[in-house]
């Protein structure tokens, strides 16, 4: 028997997939119209008020997505990017297992500021795609490496939407995310990475095939807005009492306005519409999403969710989480934080939370490799030149499968690894995350190793 409240959810979610389907509208739109439908099957009419309340919910990460864009695309803009990533080359052009790991980082690096894997795939992953191109990758193999370094990249801090979004929805706070995130998505991007291409890479050869740099023109100087900006949040968080708690918006704001001055000269109005440009999808969805959860709550239906999902198994609960969001976020990985991840979250909370949400958003965020949408893939494809990017999916199948494997261990641990991570001593703390990154960067030497081992014995 179906509860009022079970009707109300289910034509919302059907409102919002047919508009998004059959009437092909954007996913904003979409959300807005499930909230409509809604709401006016419930008999609340046309709540105004909870739609304005609701569009507003994730102001501050739409603030902190569109300040990202605009640092990113200015950055990009003085030749910035392009440099970083040809010192990097230089450095490790002969060590090629360990630039394949460095380049996986660097190409999630966008989507670590932006929140936006079709961002990381665009700008840090077209520069990383002519990395390993250039190492000997296929197209294939290219494009699933910028696709998972985008995903995971989104998931990773210090701006994680998803994240941001679960929180919003139960009173939580956007704090003390970073350490648990990075440990989720760095290790697990590496592994994949390897995975996907070690095999085949090797060292890359002409001095033509590393991206260009401006450092011999600008010098130091074109370095400034990164240190602009990483010194801004280190100070306001190593030093709260001293230092004024200027956000994350201040601080890309910032680093984006004095970006013209220190390298490639570039308009920065034209620069900044573009940046918004963008970022306006991802903008529209966080509105959209704000509004469909306000509707939620106010008729009863993420109550009846967060209750229907309360009597199943630990089993199939974990089961039911690893399957319905990667599906759901085929359509969007926020809509999936949103409608899943939020009542999923409840169901949870007294299992630390702060992972809990991190392993969440791992989940939401392989929509973007599921189709017909397939974002990650999609992009990917369009920058390497893959016509079918079916097979970049097919080469993502394996790591993706490892992404769940990492996201469910996470949730069944989540309160060991919030204890090591924040209730433990200084030193065990220490001793664990040491102990990750040892066995990372062992992993990495080791496969090195064995590379130029097997190297040396094809050539004699």
């Amino acid at each position: 028997m179906f509860f009022p409240e079970a009707w109300v959810f289910i034509a919302m979610v059907g409102t919002f997939l047919l508009t998004v389907f059959l009437l092909r509208q954007p996913v904003a739109v979409s959300l807005l119209a499930g909230a409509v439908v809604g709401a006016a099957i419930a008999g609340a009419g046309f709540p105004l008020r909870q739609f304005v309340e609701g569009t507003f919910v994730y102001l501050d990460t739409i603030l902190i997505i569109s300040c990202a864009m605009l640092f990113m695309r200015g950055i990009q803009a003085s030749g910035l990017l392009e440099t970083v990533a040809h010192h990097l080359v230089r450095t490790f052009r002969n060590w090629p297992t360990v630039l394949l790991a460095v380049m996986t980082v660097f190409a999630m690096s966008a989507g670590m500021v932006t929140g936006s894997s079709t961002a990381a795939v665009l700008t840090t992953g077209a520069i990383a795609a002519q990395v390993f191109a250039s190492m000997g990758l296929g197209k294939a193999r290219v494009g699933a490496l910028i696709a998972m370094a985008g995903l995971l990249g989104m998931i990773a801090p210090p701006v994680n939407i998803p994240v941001m979004i679960i929180g919003g929805g139960v009173d939580m706070p956007y704090e003390g995310f970073n350490l648990p995130l990075l440990l989720l998505t760095v290790p697990t991007a590496i592994l994949a990475s390897l995975w996907i291409g070690w095999r085949e890479i090797r060292r890359v050869g002409a001095e033509s095939q590393l991206p260009p740099s401006v450092h011999g023109e600008y010098g130091w100087r074109l370095y400034l807005p990164l240190l602009l900006f990483v010194g801004l949040v280190v100070a306001e968080r190593s030093f709260p009492t001293a230092f004024p708690s200027l956000g994350l918006p201040i601080a890309f704001l910032a680093a984006y306005l004095i970006a013209p001055l220190c390298g490639r000269r570039f308009n920065p109005l034209k620069t900044a519409r573009q940046a918004v440009h963008d970022a306006l999808p991802i903008l529209g969805i966080l509105a959209g999403v704000g509004v469909f959860i306000q509707i939620m709550t106010l008729t009863g239906a993420r109550g009846m969710i967060v209750e229907a999902f309360a009597g199943l198994p630990r089993s199939l609960f974990y089961g039911s989480i690893a399957v319905s969001m990667p599906l759901f976020g085929a359509v969007s990985a926020f809509g999936s934080a949103s409608i899943l991840g939020v009542p999923f979250l409840l169901n949870l909370l007294g299992s630390g939370v702060i992972v809990t949400a991190s392993a969440l958003s791992l989940f939401a965020s392989l929509g973007d490799l599921v189709p017909p949408t397939a974002l990650a893939g999609l992009f990917a494809a369009q920058v390497v030149g893959e016509k079918n990017y079916v097979r970049i999916l097919a080469r993502c199948a394996i790591p993706a499968l490892f992404v769940i494997a990492v996201a469910v261990a996470s949730l069944v641990g989540a309160p060991t690894l919030e204890r090591l991570l924040f209730r433990s001593a200084a030193s065990s703390r220490g001793l664990f995350l040491g102990g990750v990154a040892l066995g990372l960067a062992g992993a990495v030497l080791g496969l090195e190793w064995a590379k130029r081992r097997r190297g040396s014995r094809e050539g004699a």
